[in-house]
């Protein structure tokens, strides 16, 4: 395997600042003059191939202490005195997804500067502009510097480390001397309207419209900016955000077990895959694996989240599109009625379910859980079956989907997409496969792939994908390992419940736990997985204490969003609706 940090040295001597393989990432801190001749080489290098940017993100090392872990290892001051720094997860597809964060300080001090690296990997644009929005860092040659998360008026940058958690002014706490209060009884408050400007890219001799944030067909509070000639879009601009929950800065005040139940409400039709990404990412930084046992449990609750995530989609793509969609409504719904039962069977929760923790899962299957699944799976290889008579050579179904929402190879990988839409435009690459997590590595499964790049690829990707997590499944329950489905580490997950009542030391552990948290060692993490939508993926700064000091979560629907403008240009406007609905969004995932 070729060695990043060693070409890195070679080719680069004098930009290296430091290097290290930190629980088996290579990590490269180069200077900041030196990030785009070091991007491009990584990108074009034959041996290196680092053409996927899966994340890009900022740390603010405001508060972080020195002399800690991998910090200790820094020797150049530059490095120290940087107040920011850029973190680049940069993924080779030609050699499995191989995994390098490049790490670069930033200059400017409280007022930082970098250059664009949108040229290199153009799925930098959003990722650059929510650096600047959350964080404040101005990127020299960006296309378009503006906010994306924060309203336009919002002040300062909320995820800086001098920004405190609810800090910030809230316009609606007001008492009943306030003049808002004057016109009760009288008249309804008039709202405070700003406004919007044009976006600059686009032409005003076009008709420029809104489709939302209130649209059904946008699934959910999404405002598409479009520009028509005639039905014919020749331009969108996404204005999104009007979900934002503050995900990261309120992970980054919990301590690292409690935040498993807010990552349930980003990708809220799938909890699962969520939790899975935050856990795998925490014991990653822990240096600790969940029991066999609790790996094959994961692996089926997952994959089952996969199939109700994929049925939420079918069923109102269907809808969306016409044809026969009300009858697919219902039926994809039926099924995935079923699988939230099991969920709830599990852990007493369908949707936002909380059930995997560190180390583990939070309990063990019930007896009925095993052959109520196995008859499942059984209904839904024919379900399967009945929906693609519903839909696959479905002359409307075909019409509405054929050769819309086009992407080729090259720009699926250029800007970043993952999941489904990339594996429809032909790159057949599955994380569960490329860097296997869980044991996946166990199971015999294929990776559903087809060239056209259009909505209709799409559908027959994640139809495929369906039927081979049934198969996933049933190799996992055939081979349920026996044994606890929980690490055996009191400091880390909760002793067993029969020592509660045997050991004083099992009980002060579980207080300790209750009331303190664990306290990863200082260092770093970055963990993804497949899900549904694409990769998920939690990066984590731990100094020591028992929550991160930065938490970062790459959302699969934010990264494929983003090219909507690039799937949707030349075609009609109703086909707007058909692209949404083949890219698969939840606001909660892309707004966070």
């Amino acid at each position: 395997m070729t060695d990043p940090i060693g070409a890195l040295r070679e080719a680069f001597p004098e930009a290296v600042l430091e290097s290290t393989i930190y629980r088996d990432t290579p990590i490269v801190t180069i200077e900041a003059d030196a990030l785009h001749d070091v991007g491009r080489y990584l990108r074009d290098t034959p041996d290196l191939s680092y053409d996927l940017l899966s994340d890009l993100s900022v740390v603010d090392r405001l508060n972080l202490p020195e002399g800690k872990g991998f910090e200790a290892r820094v020797r150049e001051a530059r490095i120290r005195e940087a107040r920011f720094h850029g973190i680049y997860q940069l993924r080779s597809l030609d050699r499995s997804g191989d995994l390098l964060q490049l790490k670069v300080p930033f200059g400017g001090g409280d007022e930082p500067v970098a250059r664009s690296v949108t040229d290199i990997w153009p799925a930098a644009n959003w990722h650059e502009r929510e650096a600047y929005d959350l964080f404040g860092v101005t990127y020299k040659g960006h296309p378009d510097l503006r906010r994306i998360l924060m309203p336009n008026d919002w002040v300062r940058h909320p995820l800086r480390k001098d920004m405190p958690l609810g800090g910030e002014r809230v316009p609606f706490t007001v008492t009943w001397e306030d003049e808002e209060f004057e016109h009760l009884g009288k008249q309804i408050m008039q709202m405070e309207q700003h406004p919007e400007p044009v976006p600059a890219s686009m032409d005003s001799k076009h008709m420029v419209i809104n489709m939302g944030p209130q649209h059904p067909a946008t699934h959910g509070v999404l405002r598409l900016i479009v520009e028509l000639d005639g039905e014919r879009v020749m331009g969108i601009q996404p204005d999104i955000g009007y979900l934002h929950s503050g995900f990261e800065k309120q992970g980054e005040h919990v301590r690292y077990k409690d935040f498993v139940y807010y990552t349930d409400r980003m990708d809220y039709v799938s909890a699962m895959q969520n939790n899975l990404a935050y856990c795998l990412s925490v014991e990653k930084l822990l240096g600790v694996e969940a029991p066999p046992r609790g790996q094959a449990i994961r692996v089926i609750v997952c994959e089952l989240q996969r199939i109700a995530s994929h049925l939420v989609w079918l069923a109102t793509h269907a809808l969306d599109v016409g044809g026969t969609g009300l009858a697919v409504l219902m039926y994809a719904f039926r099924e995935r009625e079923d699988i939230l039962d099991l969920f709830e069977m599990v852990c007493g929760a369908r949707l936002t379910t909380s059930y995997l923790r560190v180390g583990g899962v939070s309990a063990d299957f019930p007896p009925a859980f095993e052959p109520r699944v196995r008859e499942l799976l059984d209904i839904l290889l024919r379900r399967f079956d009945e929906y693609e008579r519903m839909l696959t050579e479905n002359p409307v179904w075909r019409g509405r989907l054929d050769g819309i929402g086009y992407i080729s190879r090259e720009d699926a990988i250029a800007n970043g997409v993952t999941g489904p839409m990339l594996r429809g435009s032909g790159v057949k690459f599955d994380l569960r496969k490329a860097q296997p997590y869980c044991g996946y590595d166990q199971y015999d499964f294929d990776i559903p792939c087809f060239p056209e790049g259009d909505s209709y690829a799409r559908y027959l990707v994640r139809l495929e994908e369906m039927r081979q997590s049934v198969r996933i499944i049933r190799q996992a329950l055939d081979s349920l390992p026996d044994g606890h489905f929980l690490i055996d580490d009191p400091k880390i997950a909760p002793p067993k419940r029969e020592l509660l009542d045997q050991s004083m030391e099992a009980v002060i552990h579980h207080f300790k736990l209750f009331t303190e948290g664990f306290s990863p060692p200082a260092g770093e993490a970055f963990h993804s997985v497949e899900a549904s939508k694409g990769e998920m993926g939690v990066y984590l700064v731990s100094d020591g204490g028992p929550h991160p000091y930065r938490c970062r979560v790459r959302t699969p629907s934010f990264s494929n969003l983003q090219v909507i403008e690039l799937m949707c240009k030349g075609h009609l406007f109703s086909d707007i609706v058909t692209v949404i609905g083949t890219i698969d969004i939840v606001l909660g995932d892309v707004d966070r």
